[in-house]
């Protein structure tokens, strides 16, 4: 009854977590795409991002892909866009992944990990939801279901600012 009671509150606490507002300056951010492309942040002014630093050993990223797919089918894409930052690993590796999930947002590389320690992802996954302004607005660490209610009415708001 105890170690019941112990996982209904864990999935309670898991639920209730929610996006964390940022504090600090946001980190530059120029790599590399699976074909090779360079790839800014500069790039994306005027669309709110979601910048999603994953790897494919790690299972709660992959475990999260489906929903973060789901929230960017959901948007406008005018307005809202996805990019994965693969920590670590090659072209091959990501770009298998993403096929095998059939997941249609940009894939970058951060293999020498320069990227992902500018930005404070020292777990994985580590979000940041970037507003058109080009600000860092907020962050989660850990899985989250990206189609959410709460999740995406956080992030529809910083679309219509």
């Amino acid at each position: 009854m105890k170690l019941f009671l112990l996982l209904a509150f864990c999935a309670l606490t898991a639920q209730a977590q929610t996006l964390r507002p940022w504090k600090g300056a946001t980190p530059a951010l120029e790599l590399s795409s699976l074909d090779g492309k360079a790839q800014r942040l500069e790039d994306y002014r005027g669309r709110v991002l979601l910048v999603n630093f994953w790897a494919t050993w790690c299972a709660p990223c992959l475990e999260e892909m489906p929903s973060i797919e789901r929230l960017r089918r959901s948007l406008d894409a005018r307005r809202f866009a996805v990019l994965a930052v693969n920590v670590g690993e090659g072209p091959r590796a990501a770009g298998d992944f993403a096929k095998k999930m059939d997941l249609g947002f940009n894939f970058l590389l951060d293999r020498d990990l320069k990227a992902s320690r500018a930005w404070g992802a020292r777990v994985l996954p580590a979000t940041f939801i970037v507003g058109a302004d080009g600000v860092v607005h907020y962050s989660y660490y850990g899985a989250i279901d990206w189609s959410r209610a709460d999740v995406r009415a956080a992030i529809v708001r910083l679309i219509v600012e």
